[in-house]
């Protein structure tokens, strides 16, 4: 285990990581409780807007997915066919390479996305003084 010595960092660095992290896990929490309140898990929206904000097109295979989600190949697929299930997203595979599947949101899915990308975007607004990398940066600054 490589040594850190305990001079670099100072109380203000331990109050900086301490709140960034406090208002990190707050957001979660919001993030938890609006999807449940939509009537899905917090994985299910986090699937979608994966999926949706993927960059350059309107679809996500099951290896970026699980980039995105920090998580198993087989867990995303498991997630993906639960999702197929409620109706949330469809899988298809790839024209160019079969081995490949595209991941897409359903109409209904969509619909739930909206709702909750528009309470998150609300609620990142409301914590825009409280909620801010820059809090950190001194921190991210040293060498």
């Amino acid at each position: 285990m490589k040594d850190i010595p305990t001079s670099l960092l100072q109380k203000k660095d331990f109050e900086a990581l301490s709140e960034f992290r406090y208002q990190l896990r707050r957001f979660l929490r919001f993030s938890e409780d609006a999807a449940q309140s939509e009537g899905l898990t917090p994985l299910q929206y986090l699937l979608m807007l994966h999926i949706k904000g993927f960059p350059g097109r309107e679809w996500a295979s099951i290896s970026e997915l699980a980039e995105r989600l920090q998580a198993q190949h087989h867990g995303v697929v498991a997630l993906v066919t639960r999702c197929v299930k409620a109706g949330l997203v469809t899988r298809t595979p790839d024209d160019k390479d079969k081995r490949q599947v595209q991941v897409r949101v359903t109409e209904l899915g969509e619909q739930y996305l909206q709702r909750l990308a528009e309470m998150h975007r609300n609620e990142l607004h409301s914590l825009a003084g409280v909620f801010q990398v820059s809090h950190i940066s001194a921190f991210n600054d040293r060498d």
